[in-house]
């Protein structure tokens, strides 16, 4: 070995050893932004997060109100990963809207119901009643599907997933069915007989889960998940998200924490 490389091989050792030594000179931890809605995702992700920093990864957890904006801040690299929406939904995005993201991984389910303020029973909602369902095609689908699946109305047949009020072939109550905004059906329940919420928008608003006077089945395609860009999908640190986030310490809190009104999905 010659006198240069054997000096530069000592140099070698000397910068490892001093950047193990001083803090300010480790590795700096990777920035993950992240867009949840408010409620069960975000509470989830805030357990993920020191798991997270034990390996190297900085999560920046931002929530969102809506159900839009997410998608359009993660196509437009504003975030890394979001998590707040189910496959039909997000298939439902990309093919509106062109969005090169991916789901990467099963994250947790929230059983749909339907509330109301007004009465203890779908038995007690009287003929003719106003329901609000949500206005994106997904969720409103669901609402929908929900309310043929309790016998409630009849819809065409191989509507899919995405059925919208004008997919009604039966009505016997003679319902009207009200769209608005997902994040604002809590706020609908002064106005209407009954309303669909989805159970993070129930937990946010103190409504309790389990008081649903009609609540979907958990089985079936609405569990939800992480999404990327497609570009990010086989990168490190998707994987470690992922992994840490499927882990048995984040199934044991979301067990403890909800109660059953949040169920693990993976």
């Amino acid at each position: 070995m010659t006198i240069l490389t054997r000096r530069t091989a000592l140099a070698a050792t000397a910068l490892a050893a001093l950047t193990l030594a001083v803090p300010g000179l480790a590795q700096t931890p990777q920035i993950v932004r992240i867009g949840v809605s408010p409620g069960p995702h975000a509470e989830i992700l805030e357990q993920v997060k020191p798991l997270l920093a034990k390996k190297g990864i900085d999560l920046k957890i931002v929530e969102f109100s809506d159900y839009v904006v997410p998608n359009q801040a993660l196509d437009a690299g504003e975030l890394e990963a979001n998590s707040f929406q189910n496959q039909p939904y997000l298939d439902n995005q990309v093919k509106d809207r062109g969005f090169k993201i991916v789901s990467v991984g099963l994250t947790v389910n929230f059983p749909l119901g339907i509330y109301s303020s007004k009465y203890k029973s779908w038995a007690d909602v009287p003929d003719g009643a106003s329901i609000a369902i949500q206005n994106d095609p997904t969720n409103g689908g669901r609402s929908l599907l929900l309310l043929q699946d309790k016998g409630v109305i009849k819809l065409k047949d191989g509507v899919g997933f995405k059925p919208g009020p004008v997919d009604i072939v039966a009505n016997p109550k003679k319902l009207k069915i009200i769209e608005v905004e997902a994040a604002q059906t809590p706020r609908t329940l002064t106005d209407v007989a009954a309303a669909a919420i989805n159970t993070n928008y129930a937990v946010d608003a103190k409504i309790e889960p389990t008081s649903a006077i009609l609540r979907e089945d958990p089985k079936g395609p609405y569990v939800n998940v992480i999404a990327v860009r497609a570009a990010d999908k086989d990168k490190p640190w998707v994987k470690t998200l992922v992994e840490t986030y499927q882990s048995p310490e984040i199934k044991a809190f979301v067990a403890e924490r909800f109660k059953g009104n949040v169920l693990a999905g993976w």
